[in-house]
C-alpha cells in the first residue's frame, strides 16, 4: 500500500505503508545506530515521536521480546529505508513487521532516509504525518502540522504505582556484571602465546555487590519519568532493592520510605513542561541523599536548582557518541537520546559545575553537584542498546551512597 511522510515545510517523500493502517502527525526525529531497533521502540523517551532509522536495513535480526525496554513501543511511528521480512537470529521470536501489527505501530518504508536526515539536520526537527492518503489541500495540512506538540507525556509513560524490584544477593544471583561495570575503565598489556602483546581490559578488584552494604541491600528509589527496565535491572544485579516510584509521587511520601539513594530516571518530553515535578525533585535535593539522574533526570535536577535548558536544533540519538569527563579527560562513547540540553552558561558554580560534555558539538553531558551527593549525566550508562563504556557510573553512585549510610 502506498503511504507519504509529509513534513511541515511541504517536503513529502513517497513510500509503503508498514506496521498499522493507520495516519499518524508526529515529531519526526533520526536514530543512528545500526542495531538495538527492538530497545529503541520501547524506550518512553520516545513518546511523542516518530523515529527515522538511518541504516537502510531494518528488522534484520527480528524482535526477541526478552530485549524489550518496557512492556510496549512507545514511538508514534517507525520511518526505514527498508523493512527486513524475514529475520535471521535464533533468539527472534518474530519479525518487526508482525511486532509492528501486534502494538498498532505505524510506520512507513521506501522512504530515503539519508535525504530526510540530512534535511533534518539543516532545517532542525520538524513535525510530520505519514499518510496513505493523497493530500489535495497542503495549504490546510501544513498549519495542524506545525501546531502539533507531543504534550505533558511523563504522564503517560510512567508506571500507575509503586512496585520492588529485589536486588541480587551474591554475584552467582546473576553471574558477573555486564559492561564496564566488570572492569575498571583501565586497559594493560599482556603478551599472548605466540609472545604478540595485546591490549586487554584491566579485570576490577571489587569482589563484592557494589549496591550490597555489610551484606545486606541498599534501597534504591528509582523515579519513573519513563524509565527503561535496564536502568532498574543496572542497580538490581549489583544487589540493591530497587522500589519504583510514579513521576508525580509526592517527594515527602518517597522520603518515609527511607531510601539510601535515589535515582531519577530518563523520559520524555520538554523538561520544562514538568512544573509540578520539578518542585518536588528539589525537595529530594534538599533531603542531603545521594542522587544519580540520567537524561530528563539530568535536565530536571538542572531546572530544579535554578539552570535552564533549551531545544536542540535536531538533538542527539544514537549509539556512538563521544563524552568528554572534563576532569580526566577521559573520552567514552555513549548512548543517547534527547531532544533537550542543559544550558552551562545559567548554572550557579555555587550549585553545580559542569562534569561531561559532548565533543561533537561542546554540550553539556553531566553535572556534579557542589557540596552534595549528587551527579547527573545527559547519555545513558545503561546503554542497550549501545556502547556500556560509562556502566560503571553505577558503582560510582553506589560508593556515594555506602559513604553516606557509613556515616549516617
Amino acid at each position: 500500500m502506498k503511504a507519504y511522510l509529509i513534513l511541515e515545510d511541504g517536503t513529502v517523500f513517497p513510500g509503503k505503508r508498514i506496521g498499522a493502517d493507520r495516519d499518524v502527525i508526529s515529531e519526526i526525529v533520526f536514530n543512528t545506530t545500526m542495531a538495538g531497533y527492538p530497545e529503541i521502540l520501547t524506550d518512553p523517551s520516545y513518546a511523542g515521536q516518530a523515529v527515522c532509522m538511518t541504516y537502510p536495513l531494518i528488522g534484520n535480526y527480528g524482535v526477541c521480546l526478552d530485549d524489550l525496554e518496557s512492556e510496549r513501543p512507545w514511538p508514534d511511528a517507525l520511518i526505514v529505508r527498508e523493512l527486513a521480512r524475514v529475520p535471521s537470529n535464533f533468539r527472534s521470536d518474530l519479525s518487526l513487521g508482525k511486532f509492528m501489527e501486534r502494538y498498532d505501530l505505524p510506520g512507513i518504508e521506501g522512504v530515503d532516509t539519508r535525504k530526510l536526515t540530512r534535511l533534518l539536520r539543516e532545517k532542525g526537527t520538524m513535525n510530520g504525518m505519514i499518510t496513505s492518503r493523497e493530500i489535495t489541500d497542503m495549504e490546510e495540512l501544513l498549519p495542524r502540522l506545525r501546531a502539533y506538540s507531543c504534550g505533558r507525556v511523563v504522564e503517560r509513560v510512567s508506571c500507575r504505582e509503586k512496585y520492588v524490584l529485589p536486588g541480587s544477593r551474591t554475584l552467582a544471583d546473576n553471574g558477573p556484571i555486564s559492561g564496564s561495570a566488570a572492569f575498571d575503565g583501565e586497559s594493560y598489556r599482556q603478551p599472548d602465546e605466540e609472545g604478540a602483546v595485546r591490549h586487554e581490559r584491566k579485570p576490577s578488584l571489587v569482589r563484592e555487590l557494589t549496591g550490597q552494604r555489610d551484606g545486606a541491600p541498599l534501597r534504591i528509589a528509582l523515579m519513573d519519568f519513563g524509565t527503561k527496565r535496564n536502568i532498574a535491572q543496572c542497580l538490581a544485579a549489583r544487589g540493591c532493592d530497587v522500589t519504583i516510584y510514579p513521576a508525580l509521587t509526592p517527594a515527602e511520601e518517597l522520603l518515609a520510605d527511607r531510601p539510601d539513594g535515589i535515582m531519577l530516571s530518563n523520559g520524555p518530553g520538554d523538561p520544562k513542561e514538568c512544573v509540578s515535578i520539578i518542585r518536588e525533585v528539589r525537595k529530594l535535593y534538599d533531603s542531603g541523599l545521594p542522587i544519580f539522574a540520567i537524561c530528563l533526570g539530568h535536565q530536571l535536577m538542572a531546572l530544579a536548582t535554578g539552570a535552564d535548558t533549551y531545544k536542540l536544533k535536531y538533538g542527539h540519538r544514537g549509539g556512538n557518541h563521544p563524552v568528554k569527563d572534563l576532569e580526566t579527560g577521559r573520552v567514552y562513547i555513549s548512548s543517547q537520546n534527547h531532544g533537550y540540553a542543559v544550558d552551562t552558561a545559567s548554572l550557579d558554580p555555587a550549585v553545580a559545575v559542569p562534569a561531561f560534555s559532548n565533543v561533537n558539538d561542546g554540550t553539556n553531558e553531566g553535572l556534579r553537584y557542589v557540596r552534595k551527593s549528587i551527579f547527573t549525566v545527559q547519555f545513558h550508562p545503561e546503554a542497550c542498546a549501545g556502547p556500556q563504556d560509562t556502566e560503571f557510573m553505577f558503582d560510582r553512585f553506589f560508593t556515594m551512597v555506602k559513604e553516606r549510610a557509613n556515616n549516617a
